[in-house]
């Protein structure tokens, strides 16, 4: 008897994946209550309108802005330095070094081709080749006066921090940049892979410091690289090491590091997930929103739950009309952390409804880096 061949069912296709959903953003609110930089920002990165730049005046005109333009140098440098910030008592912007003050006025919605960004990148790219005159360590030079190791670190920080305020201000095309970029990319794809990533504790004394051959990436290396889309598809699996180093459980350790004979503190370094929890966001919502910022211009929001429930944890405090409040207290929020300086906030006024604009317009930039649309209330 002949068996007949048995009938192949082909197995069914995967549904597609939803649409995202919409997100309302309150434009009209933010014209309404936010500074004009915001209200700029707002029009041109969240609501996406043909021409913003008719809107740029916006930007221009903020008095806060034009005065930290007014501060800079006729060298086109901020105060001789090059990474220091104002302190908690400052009224303005004294004492704010050249990298923040050219990130804060990207940040005011201001076109590098603006006079002041175009004066101070001179100074940035020469940051980029580690121009071995000892005036060019700025804040470091003190310290590190005949000392070979701490003088390089000095210029490792300073490279890096320029790369970041280079690649915000869209110069991810220039062959200078993109060279600094790939050794710099190297060297921490180098770490991260390494056994070394795993244990990169050595004792000193009493304490456990990072080794002087452990390169984590820092935050400015993070900042470069979410501003450098085409750079990070051209260096895929370097961009995926970076991703699976960042997930992991960040140590208890502080991150201070054995440089030469020196046990130094090295902040801007990140060793794991800087976000790993509810209550550290409630503790620090400026630097919370702006780790989830790079990490969505990083495209790497949406493939980590844990981040992405954060950011929706934000969502769900809004009110009827999509504005941002805390979730406890009725305090504008602050942060002492450098990296969130030059991003946060840009509205100077604390009181009001104007204490919610920054938190309510981030929320809707990160929900357009994500990918999903906007429906303007």
């Amino acid at each position: 008897m002949t068996i007949p061949p048995a009938t192949v069912v082909p197995a069914p296709l995967p549904l597609p994946p939803p649409p995202p959903e919409p997100l309302q953003f309150p434009l009209s609110w933010v014209l309404r209550h936010a500074a004009p930089p915001l209200q700029f920002r707002a029009i041109g990165d969240v609501a996406r309108f043909e021409r913003p730049e008719r809107f740029a005046a916006l930007a221009l005109s903020f008095p806060p802005a034009l005065r930290l333009a007014l501060e800079q140098a006729p060298d086109g440098i901020w105060n001789q330095a090059m990474l220091s910030i104002p302190g908690g008592r400052a009224e303005h912007f004294e004492g704010v070094g050249t990298i923040p003050a050219y990130r804060r006025l990207l940040e005011y919605g201001w076109d590098r081709e603006s006079p002041p960004l175009l004066h101070a990148r001179r100074i940035l790219f020469r940051l980029l080749a580690e121009d071995a005159d000892p005036a060019f360590l700025f804040e470091f030079g003190a310290r590190s006066k005949a000392d070979a190791d701490l003088t390089q670190r000095g210029r490792t920080i300073l490279r890096e921090a320029a790369a970041a305020a280079l690649a915000q201000a869209g110069y991810e095309g220039d062959p200078r940049l993109r060279g600094a970029a790939q050794r710099l990319l190297d060297r921490v794809d180098t770490f991260v892979r390494s056994p070394l990533a795993q244990r990169p504790w050595v004792r000193v004394g009493n304490k456990q410091v990072l080794s002087p051959d452990a390169a984590p990436p820092s935050i400015y290396v993070i900042t470069m690289i979410a501003y450098m889309p085409l750079f990070r598809s051209e260096h895929y699996s370097h961009v995926e090491h970076l991703y699976a180093y960042l997930s992991q459980t960040l140590p208890r350790q502080e991150p201070q590091q054995l440089v030469g004979k020196h046990i130094v503190s090295q902040p801007h370094l990140v060793l794991g997930d800087m976000l790993p929890n509810r209550n550290a966001a409630d503790a620090d919502v400026p630097f919370a929103l702006t780790w989830i910022e790079l990490m969505a211009r990083l495209q790497y929001l949406r493939r980590n739950d844990g981040w992405l429930s954060l950011y929706e944890r934000f969502l769900d405090d809004r009110d009827r009309d999509f504005v941002w409040h805390p979730h406890k207290g009725m305090a504008m929020p602050r942060s002492t952390n450098p990296a969130v300086w030059p991003s946060f906030p840009l509205e100077p006024v604390a009181s009001g409804e104007e204490r919610w604009t920054d938190v309510t317009f981030r929320l809707g930039l990160i929900a357009r880096l994500l990918g999903r649309p906007i429906e303007l209330v």
